[in-house]
């Protein structure tokens, strides 16, 4: 694997599923042997607020869950304006980016407070500031499912898909039906198999 760590960053707000997100990654990967570290949740994890998880994957040591500044090499993105907020403090040259483009406004923007940018210069920027940039739907194909709330499996099937981690399909499966509930399971794996076929 290189880079060894591999530095990951899933970005969004409170509510969207980072944290099922890296527990299915962390799982997968650990699966196949890699040595994992998952900082859960930096930032305001209430509902609405900005939210980011750090996953550090190493074949030789454990690191801190916490990702150095300039050193993030995948970000996946559940919002897109949540995603270029990371890229100042963490963005690096070759970085790759996932990024469901559905906005979800700030709290600042609903009170009139901001103005949310237009998705267009959004997408444009993180398309200069990254070596690749996948700019998904993921909102509108989780919805399709009966369930915008999916977004996040979408996005992980996506990110399983690029090859950009060191797990493929079956090992995400795999971690996925271990986390979810078997009520739940069906759905999501649907959800995931839709996100693979995005990219």
């Amino acid at each position: 694997m290189k880079p060894d760590p591999l530095n990951l960053i899933i970005t969004g707000v409170g509510g969207q599923g980072n944290v099922l997100i890296s527990q299915v990654l962390g799982r997968a990967l650990m699966d196949r042997g890699f040595k994992v570290a998952v900082g859960e949740t930096f930032g305001l994890s209430q509902r609405g607020g900005s939210v980011q998880s750090h996953i550090r994957v190493s074949r030789r040591l454990v690191y801190g869950p916490i990702i150095p500044e300039g050193q993030a090499h995948v970000v996946l993105g559940l919002e897109p304006l949540e995603t270029l907020r990371v890229l100042p403090l963490y963005g690096r040259k070759g970085i790759s980016i996932l990024t469901n483009s559905r906005p979800v406004p700030p709290l600042n923007v609903i009170a009139g407070e901001a103005v949310y940018p237009p998705p267009d210069q959004i997408k444009a920027a993180l398309s200069e500031l990254s070596a690749r940039l996948w700019w998904l739907n993921a909102t509108a194909e989780a919805q399709k499912l009966g369930a915008a709330i999916m977004a996040n499996i979408v996005m992980l099937g996506a990110l399983a898909a690029t090859g950009l981690i060191p797990a493929a399909a079956p090992e995400v499966e795999r971690a996925l039906a271990e986390v979810l509930p078997a009520h739940r399971l069906k759905r999501n794996l649907t959800a995931l198999r839709r996100g693979m076929k995005l990219v």
